[in-house]
This record gives structure tokens, sequence and C-alpha cells, in this order.
């Protein structure tokens, strides 16, 4: 089977290594790709919120799935395009990746489904704004409602900044503090099916100690070996399932990566948000940990037969993402710098240790950054102390000017700190 991923950060880098490790993927092609996957995967240009255009690509291809990675070209109609072209695609519809687009929508989703979360208003003017602050009281919650690449949430004890940054949104969700640890969970669903994966913990914060400003995500690790149990079953019961068929009674049926946040508070499981597709860096370390080969299982999605699907098999090993930044990310990242340093992570390391692309490109003979997250450095060990170190020794070996990364993913977890 032909595969095409469509976007170009980590997170398809990391469905373009596991694609590329399947036996029943004959060529896999990204769409624009970058540096590093194109030494798994023939790279296409493409532009990637057009979806005439990623149609058109995939016919040309001869692709039999596509798999639309980022969250801007689901809610642009991608997956809808290609689906119109006749060809088998893992990712929502427009109309469903919603679910993303608008946590208004998303709200509203979960009030009908019975999906517990935060109580919450949606805000459009400056009175409701001041209005729902004084109601919640600190911490503030403020969201901008629309896509925001990871960055629209502000969480802050400071009232003059979370109104700034409701008011310099067109319209904004304040909600409800969630106490206690947040988890990732993805699942895998054609709209009546769902399959959940294994839980993942990110770290938004730019920081150490989760200080320093929101970021898109500057590490992750998994398995959370302090969950409950039942904390999969518990969500897909409370959350996913409702979730999914609340969208099919809708009439716009959800197919494609459900992707649900969540906090494990003082009353109870709550969902902090929903996402339309894999998430990075949590995508990192849990495909590092699926055994069962990925094509099968996101084409059986597509053309909804997921419950034909056997039940995925996991590795017993730990795994731990570390994302390397540029200089002064979030804020204004400098980009072109070169990186040195990833040869003799191939060499040393691999295969336990190894590293994903997220923003770099590709001048001459050297890699330079292109963005804001640059790396995910990602390590696989038979506990989460082992890959820990792995990650951290890989990393060290990196050299990019001016970056920045945390050097506390999983320390807690592994009783480190």
């Amino acid at each position: 089977m032909k595969v095409l991923v469509i976007g170009g950060g980590a997170r398809e880098h990391a469905l373009c290594r596991s694609l590329s490790l399947d036996p029943d993927v004959s060529a896999l092609y990204c769409a624009p790709g970058n540096a590093g996957i194109a030494e798994v995967a023939e790279l296409r240009p493409v532009d990637a919120l057009d979806g005439e255009a990623v149609a058109a690509l995939a016919t040309e291809l001869g692709a039999g799935l596509v798999v639309v990675g980022p969250e801007a070209p689901l809610v642009a109609g991608v997956a809808d395009a290609v689906r119109a072209a006749g060809i088998p695609v893992f990712g929502p519809s427009a109309a469903a990746a919603q679910l993303e687009g608008s946590k208004a929508f998303a709200k509203d989703v979960m009030a009908a489904a019975g999906v517990p979360t935060a109580r919450s208003y949606v805000c459009t003017t400056p009175e409701e704004v001041d209005a729902a602050l004084d109601a919640f009281g600190a911490p503030y919650v403020v969201k901008d409602d629309g896509l925001a690449a990871g960055k629209g949430v502000v969480v802050t004890e400071d009232l003059e900044a979370a109104r700034a940054h409701a008011l310099g949104c067109d319209r904004v969700v304040i909600e409800e503090y969630l106490d206690g640890p947040e988890v990732s969970l993805f699942a895998i669903t054609d709209g009546v099916t769902v399959v959940p994966l294994q839980p993942a913990q990110d770290f938004k914060r730019a920081l150490d100690g989760d200080q320093g400003p929101n970021t898109g995500g500057m590490g992750a690790y998994s398995p959370l070996p302090w969950a409950d149990p039942k904390l999969v079953d518990e969500v897909m019961e409370l959350v996913l399932q409702p979730t999914v068929d609340e969208l099919r009674r809708r009439g716009t049926p959800f197919s494609g990566l459900l992707y649900a946040g969540l906090a494990i508070t003082s009353r109870g499981t709550r969902v902090i948000e929903f996402n339309a597709r894999f998430g990075d860096p949590e995508t990192q370390v849990v495909l590092a940990r699926l055994r069962t080969p990925l094509a099968g299982v996101l084409l059986n999605a597509a053309k909804g037969t997921l419950a034909d699907e056997p039940p995925l098999v996991w590795r017993e090993d730990a795994a731990v993402t570390v994302v390397i930044a540029s200089h002064n990310y979030p804020d204004t990242p400098r980009t072109g710098d070169p990186i040195e340093g990833l040869a003799e992570v191939a060499a040393e390391d691999a295969p336990d240790a190894y590293v994903l692309h997220a923003g770099t490109r590709r001048e001459g003979d050297a890699v330079v950054s292109a963005g804001g997250r640059v790396l995910s450095v990602t390590a696989t060990g038979s506990d989460l102390a082992q890959a820990r170190e792995k990650a951290y020794t890989a990393v060290a070996r990196i050299r990019l000017e001016g970056s920045q990364h945390r050097t506390d993913i999983a320390a807690k977890v592994a009783g480190l700190r």
C-alpha cells in the first residue's frame, strides 16, 4: 500500500517512522515534510491547506491511504477533498474537526453527550469577559475559541493578564480551573468503533518546574505508572465513546484520531480539551511503544472497518521524548542556525534513542533550524528512568546555538526529583 502523510512536524516524522517500519507499506510519501522525514519518506511539495491540491497529489501517487497530520488542514476540509476523490483518508471532516477548531463547539458537544468537563462561559464582549473572570476567580483559565497552535490558552493568577488575553481574541471560553495532574489519551475511531491508545503525559510550560509561558509541548512520557489501571476504561465509557456517538447523532461522524486532554481532579476525571489529530509531543512516545503495525489500523479507521481490527499490541518498554527548541521560543524564535550532532546520535544511540524533526530544513549539506520547536529526541528503555537517561544522553550530543530544553521531563515520575 502507498501512503501519503500530510504535514511537516515532529508528529508527522513519528508517524512516517512508524509507517516506514510497516511491511504492508510499499511506498511512503510526505508533503511537504522536513529534513528528517526525508530520510524515511519521499517528500513532495504541496500546500497542506489546499484540499484539491492534496487530493490531486494523492491521486497522482496512487495512494491507498492519506493521513492528515496537523489540525489546520483538517479544519480547512482537506480530508473532505481527499474523500471526495475516492481515496481512504485518516482524519475527520471539517465539520467534525470543529471539535478542535472551536472550544465553544466542543463544550456544546460535551454538554449534549454528558461528558464531564469544566464549567465555562463563552464570551464575545468585555462585559462578558469581566463577568466570567469574576465568577470563577483565580487561577484564571482563558482559551481562544479558535486554533492557536497550542498557545491559545492562558492560565494565570494575574487578572489583568487574563483579561488582556481574552480581549485579544474574537471569542473566548473562560472556564473554572481544574486541579490535579493532566493526561493525554488518544483514540482511533471510524465514527462508530473507538480504539484507545496508551495514555501519556506532556509538559506544556517552557521552563523546568512548569514555569514560563505555555508552549505546544516541551516533552512527554509513557506509560503513567501513577495512573489508575482503570483510567482508560473509564475515559472510554465517560468521554470517548459518548463524544463519538454524539457527533454521529448530529450527522457529523468523527473518523480519525480523537485526542482527549484530561485532568485527574479531586472530583474525578474531567476533559480539558479535545484535539482532532495526534498530539505533539505525546505521539512520539505513544508510537514508540506500539508494536502493532500502524498502516492497517489507520486504514480500517478510514474505511469504517475498525471493528475488524485485532486488539492492539504494546511493548512493555517505557518512552520519553525531550523537545529541543530555538532561542527565544515561544516568543519570537530564531531560525536559520545550523544543527550539529545528528549523525552522532544515529551512530551512538540508535535504535533506543533517535531524533524526530519538527522545525528543520536542509541548506546544502547542512540541516538548520526553521521553527520554534526544532527537534524531539525520543528514547525507550526498560523503565522511565532508563528511557529518560537515554533521551538526555542523546540530547547532549546535539548542538544548536542558543537552543533550550527542559531538564526535568519525566524526572519526578522516575523518582529523580
